[in-house]
């Protein structure tokens, strides 16, 4: 038997009470909203599991790290589209639960808003041999954190601060127990990932505790299979990339461009480390695009606000993650209906300052050392509940027709020189092209020329080789452009307009950090 209520659906069984007769016989029959109608229980719905956890007194939670992002998130925007109670109530049991708060003393003082803790393990017990294969999974699991990251969600529900801190980090551990092998350990230096291999999560939210002196609310651990199949549940994530990515271990091969990813294809993504020469910096740079295009996917996603597909595709993705236990049902709910109208705007995303990247640590190797004064800095915002990137101007209302979506290229327009000639005999054809040029942002003469062949038929950019990044950023703003490199031209661009010319395509590049923290916006990062 199934009773409803406004606010959402209770699957425990109740017991049939008599109802009493009523002393005046009623006149007409009583409003359906007043009677809820009788149905019988849905097949395979699961009632409440024991005693309903005690709750912090701080609800917390918002958008984990691409690895972990979607999973808790669609919790949430269910909540926030009103799917209700039964469903979330129903997930939950699925979570693991974990108590990484046991036993801590001497915690840091807790400030304004909520922090989380996003742990993404390397736990590929559960994936297939084909898989393994196909995404290079193979290898013995370390059995430590490969990504680790702390949520800041302002008070108001408004915004969520993530800060990525390198696995590599070098870190004080705090006295503990091993718990593998039952011995005691005095406080020493390790890298941060080994934290969790050492201590699980208790050491590894001791050890985050102890160098941010941010108090830790909630924790939220998973593995390579749940971020597969989050990935696919949510229909996969749109990437852009302004460049070709090639990464031989992880088998990462993405030319320049739009893609949309799978779970598989997102978890090379978001793993690949030999992309480019900033190696592990890099790639958490790429983790955070990621799951600032995992939210804007999950949040405007039809999955998520049907509870019939939503239930088929969550129970298997919360097989692999775990939480802490005071992060439950009623705290998925209020939390989802804060945030409802949250998106990738409202997240913004940064690293720790860095102030050596390759710190040499006797008997542990190259570790990454933290910019001590900048650190601080940035940890006493998040405490202190302040945003991390400079205040956003407001946007000028666009003057005529609305502006197709500006493609991603490597280099900045307004960093590529740019000579215009009119290669055709229609007259102003190269004041045209130059304009439309400087439009975009590209430097310009602002004096174009004549071309030596007035009847070339497909546009020309000529370059020197050195700089043919820029003709790249260049030639995607000509599209069907020919590209043709001249030793020896210098970094000044030549562009010769055919017959085949039709527009200029806007383009841009990815975004430069900025703020004193070095934080992009997740609006600026997703594909356009």
């Amino acid at each position: 038997m199934v009773r409803l209520h406004r606010r959402g659906v209770s699957l425990a069984p109740r017991r049939c009470l008599p109802v009493p007769e009523p002393q005046q016989p009623p006149q007409r029959p009583p409003h359906p909203r007043t009677t809820p109608p009788r149905r019988r229980p849905r097949q395979g719905a699961r009632p409440p599991q024991g005693t309903r956890p005690v709750r912090s007194r701080k609800q917390d939670e918002r958008p984990r790290w691409g690895m972990r992002v979607a999973t808790g998130l669609s919790v949430l925007v269910l909540g926030a589209g009103g799917i209700g109670h039964a469903v979330v109530s129903g997930l939950e049991g699925g979570i693991g639960r974990v108590d990484p708060f046991r036993d801590m003393k001497n915690r840091p003082e807790g400030g304004h808003g909520t922090n989380l803790l996003l742990v993404g393990t390397d736990g590929r017990d559960t994936i297939t041999k084909a898989e393994k294969r196909k995404y290079k999974l193979g290898g013995a699991p370390c059995h430590c954190t490969d990504t680790i990251m702390l949520v800041h969600l302002s008070a108001d529900r408004q915004r969520a601060s993530v800060v990525s801190l390198p696995r590599d980090s070098y870190a004080e551990m705090p006295a503990h127990t091993d718990r593998t092998t039952g011995k005691h350990h005095a406080g020493h230096p390790v890298k941060l990932n080994a934290a969790y291999a050492e201590g699980g999560p208790a050491l590894t939210v001791r050890t985050v505790e102890n160098m941010t002196k941010v108090k830790i609310d909630h924790y939220l651990e998973v593995d390579f299979t749940s971020f597969m199949k989050t990935v696919d549940a949510v229909g996969g994530v749109k990437i852009c990339t302004a460049r070709p990515m090639k990464d031989a271990y992880t088998g990462l091969n993405l030319p320049a461009g739009t893609h949309e990813l799978d779970g598989g294809q997102a978890l090379q993504y978001v793993r690949s480390r030999h992309v480019d020469v900033a190696a592990d910096l890099g790639r958490m740079e790429r983790q955070q695009k990621f799951m600032a295009a995992l939210i804007k996917r999950a949040t405007s996603s039809g999955v998520l606000l049907n509870p019939v597909k939503f239930q088929q595709v969550s129970g298997s993705v919360l097989g692999s993650v775990r939480a802490d236990k005071g992060f439950g049902t009623e705290e998925m709910l209020a939390l989802g209906k804060a945030m409802k109208d949250f998106g990738p705007a409202s997240s913004e995303f940064t690293s720790v300052p860095v102030g050596n990247p390759s710190f040499p640590v006797k008997g542990i190797g190259s570790t990454v050392q933290w910019d001590a004064k900048k650190a601080k800095k940035l940890f006493q915002a998040l405490r202190e509940d302040k945003p991390l990137a400079p205040a956003k101007p407001e946007p000028k209302p666009a003057a005529g027709p609305r502006q197709p979506p500006a493609k991603l290229v490597d280099v900045a327009p307004k960093d590529v020189r740019v000579q215009v000639y009119n290669g055709t005999p229609k007259d102003g054809l190269g004041r045209t092209v130059d304009e439309a040029l400087r439009a975009t942002g590209f430097t310009t003469t602002e004096a174009p020329l004549n071309g030596e062949v007035r009847e070339l038929k497909r546009t020309l950019v000529e370059y020197d080789p050195r700089w043919d990044r820029s003709a790249k950023s260049l030639a995607t703003a000509l599209p069907g452009s020919e590209l043709k490199a001249v030793k020896g031209q210098g970094p000044q661009m030549r562009v010769t307009v055919g017959a085949d010319f039709t527009k200029v395509q806007r383009v841009k590049a990815e975004p430069r950090e900025t703020g004193e923290f070095a934080t992009v916006r997740g609006d600026e990062v997703v594909c356009p």
